[in-house]
C-alpha cells in the first residue's frame, strides 16, 4: 500500500522564493568554494552594528531577559518609537498604535494580512520590491503593478495611476526611497495618491525603510504629510535593519490606526508570540540612543553611489537613473540583450544576471524579480575598491558579449 503525495498548498505554489536571498546564498556558496566572488546582489549595509547597541544585547542577556514579551514587543521600546516619529516628522502615536516585529518583513506580511480580503487589488508602484506582490498574493488579493518610467526618474505618473483603479482597488503600497531604484517619489505624486486615497478610502502602506539614507537635506515628501487625515488609513512600516545596520537582529515595526495594529497583533500572536526579546532591547538602544551612525553611514555610501554611477554613464549603451536615497544602483542593460557569450544568447535580466555570475563573478539581481526586465541591481553597500574591481569586471564582461 503507498502514500499518496501530500501536495503543497495552492497558495505556497503560486509564489517563488526570495530570488534576492536566493541569489546572495548561490553568492556565498560559490565564495566558500573558493571562487573570487563580489557580492552585489545582497541588501544590507556593509558595516558592523554599533558597539552601544552590541552592549545593550548581551546586557539583556546577562540580566536574563530571555522570557515571553507582549505581542506587539515591550512599552519601552513602542514608547521609543511613538517618541522618533514624534520629534523627527511630527506624528503622533501612542503605543497601543505600534507593533514591533521579527523585521520589517514580518511587519508587512502582518498588515498585508489584516488589511485585505480574496478579491481585493493592490496598486503596487512597479519596479517593486521583490516580496510586495507574493504577500497579496498570500493574502488571496491581486498585486496590480503600476508602471514607473525611468524617463521620469522612476516617479509615478498619477495619471496612469489613475487608469489602473477599479472598484476592486482597497490600497497601494509606497517606496520611498525604494528598494531597487532609490527614487524618492515627489511631493505633487504623493498629493495626487493622498487625494485618491481620501476619496476612495484606500489603505496605504507606505514602506519607510530606507528613511535615514538620503542623499540630500532636509526631510523628504511623505504621503502623511499630504492632509492629517491620511493618518486614519495609512500604516507606516520601518524597521532597525538598514539605518543601524541591524539586518540579522530581525526587528520591524509598524505603525498605524489603532484597530488595525490590534489586528496585526492578533495575527502575529498566532505566528511568532513575539520578536526576540533581546533583540528587542538592542532595538532600543538603537532608537532611543545616538543616530549619529546612520549618517555617517550615509555619508560614506555617498562616494561609493557617484562612483559605480560615473562609472556605468561612461558606457553609452547603458542607462542608470541616480538614486536619491538607499543603497541601490537599478541600470538598464536592455541594448544587450540579443548578444551572446561563446553562442549563447543573453536574452533578458535572469540570463544577463546569469552571465555576470559565471564569467565576471558579479552576484547581481536580475530587474524581472522587481518586474522590470530591462534592468539589473547593483547594491554599493560595498568597499570601494570591490566596487572599483567590480566595475572593471562589468566593462569586460559587457566587451566580451557579440
Amino acid at each position: 500500500m503507498s502514500l499518496e503525495i501530500i501536495i503543497p498548498s495552492q497558495r505556497v505554489q503560486q509564489i517563488k522564493p526570495s530570488p534576492t536571498l536566493s541569489i546572495n546564498a548561490k553568492a556565498k556558496a560559490l565564495k566558500a568554494s573558493g571562487a573570487d566572488i563580489l557580492n552585489f546582489s545582497v541588501g544590507e549595509p556593509d558595516f558592523d552594528t554599533p558597539k552601544h547597541i552590541l552592549e545593550a544585547g548581551k546586557a539583556a542577556i546577562d540580566a536574563v531577559f530571555t522570557r515571553y514579551t507582549a505581542v506587539p514587543g515591550i512599552l519601552e521600546l513602542r514608547e521609543a518609537i511613538a517618541k522618533r516619529f514624534s520629534q523627527e516628522r511630527g506624528w503622533q502615536y501612542d503605543p497601543d498604535q505600534i507593533q514591533v516585529s521579527c523585521g520589517g518583513k514580518h511587519g508587512l506580511y502582518n498588515m498585508i494580512q489584516a488589511l485585505f480580503n480574496p478579491g481585493d487589488e493592490v496598486l503596487i508602484p512597479t519596479p517593486y520590491w521583490v516580496s510586495y506582490p507574493p504577500m497579496v498574493q498570500l493574502a488571496g488579493a491581486t498585486p496590480v503593478p503600476v508602471p514607473l518610467a525611468e524617463k521620469n526618474d522612476f516617479d509615478l505618473d498619477p495619471a496612469i495611476l489613475d487608469q489602473l483603479i477599479t472598484d476592486k482597488t482597497r490600497g497601494i503600497i509606497l517606496n520611498s526611497p525604494s528598494n531597487p531604484t532609490g527614487s524618492i517619489f515627489s511631493a505633487g505624486t504623493l498629493e495626487a495618491i493622498g487625494e485618491m486615497a481620501l476619496k476612495k478610502g484606500w489603505a496605504v502602506i507606505t514602506d519607510d525603510v530606507y528613511d535615514t539614507i538620503v542623499y540630500e537635506k532636509g526631510p523628504i515628501p511623505h504621503i502623511l504629510d499630504v492632509d492629517p487625515k491620511l493618518k486614519e488609513q495609512t500604516i507606516v512600516l520601518n524597521a532597525v535593519s538598514k539605518s543601524f545596520a541591524m539586518t540579522g537582529w530581525r526587528i520591524g515595526y509598524s505603525a498605524g490606526p489603532k484597530h488595525i495594529i490590534k489586528a496585526m497583533n492578533k495575527i502575529q500572536s498566532q505566528s511568532t508570540s513575539n520578536p526576540s526579546s533581546i533583540a528587542q532591547k538592542a532595538a532600543l538602544a538603537a532608537i532611543s540612543g545616538p543616530w549619529d551612525f546612520s549618517v555617517a553611514m550615509t555619508e560614506s555610501f555617498l562616494p561609493r553611489r557617484d562612483y559605480i554611477i560615473e562609472e556605468l554613464q561612461t558606457n553609452p549603451n547603458i542607462t542608470c537613473v541616480t538614486p536619491r536615497g538607499a543603497f541601490y544602483v537599478f541600470p538598464n542593460f536592455s541594448a544587450y540583450y540579443g548578444k551572446s557569450f561563446n553562442g549563447k544568447p543573453i536574452n533578458n535580466s535572469v540570463e544577463m544576471s546569469d552571465y555576470l555570475l559565471d564569467e565576471a563573478l558579479l552576484a547581481t539581481v536580475p530587474g524581472a524579480a522587481f518586474g522590470a526586465d530591462e534592468f539589473i541591481r547593483f547594491s554599493f553597500a560595498a568597499s570601494m575598491d570591490a566596487i572599483k574591481e567590480g566595475m572593471k569586471r562589468l566593462k569586460e564582461a559587457l566587451n566580451s558579449l557579440s
